[in-house]
């Protein structure tokens, strides 16, 4: 399948830090990572997929006592997370360099966290990339993940001052999708959000904490 990324890492190469003012106030992320750091034990390898800025999730988890390796297509943000978090690995690449025999092998981890990054993938791409996170998870590793409730795919929106594309499912098909890629589903919650900027409409975000299955 031909990867189409035009755009998406020049959009938040210029959004940069302005993406964590634009979401001041992350409670669903931070409880996910919180029963993360709670549940793994220390020294846990934790991928963070789509990294971005490094805050919350990287940070909380390095303070937690795990090892964070993030993973971000774009280069602002993989420079801003090492600032922002000095104990962590942070890589620029894409969720496909981690394919079995792709070109970026980072080992196998305890965890993986993909807070609102696969629905910058098309809805085609989506089930390879949960494939691809329980390839790269230890059996029985633990998946947090969170997705906009949205019927779209693919569909360009204005965001933060830069142009984006994004994907969404409505939850009974976002769960179906991840049991199909091999996770069980343990708990899920959802939160209305409003972001603290005027291009970006208020919308609800589903939260999955999963385990991956043997």
């Amino acid at each position: 399948m031909p990867l189409d990324r035009t755009g998406q890492a020049e959009a938040f190469d210029a959004i940069g830090d302005r993406y964590d003012e634009a979401f001041p106030h992350k409670e669903g992320q931070v409880a996910a990572a919180a029963w993360l750091g709670e549940t793994l034990s220390e020294k846990a390898r934790v991928l963070d997929l789509g990294c971005g800025t490094g805050l919350p999730t990287a940070l909380q988890l390095a303070e937690a006592g795990c090892e964070v390796v993030g993973v971000d297509l774009s280069d602002r943000m993989v420079t801003v997370a090492r600032e922002n978090v000095p104990t962590g690995t942070f890589h620029r690449a894409d969720i496909a360099d981690l394919r079995p025999a792709g070109p970026l092998d980072l080992g196998r981890f305890d965890a993986v966290t993909a807070f609102f990054s696969l629905l910058m993938l098309p809805r085609a791409e989506i089930p390879l990339a949960l494939r691809t996170i329980h390839h790269v998870l230890v059996p029985g590793g633990l998946l947090a993940l969170s997705m906009v409730e949205a019927d779209v795919d693919d569909f360009s929106i204005p965001f933060i001052g830069s142009t984006i594309r994004v994907s969404g499912y409505l939850r009974e098909e976002l769960r179906e999708i991840v049991e199909a890629a091999g996770f069980r589903v343990v708990e899920e919650s959802s939160y209305s959000y409003a972001p603290a900027t005027a291009d970006v409409p208020p919308e609800v975000q589903i939260f999955l904490r999963c385990r991956r299955n043997p």
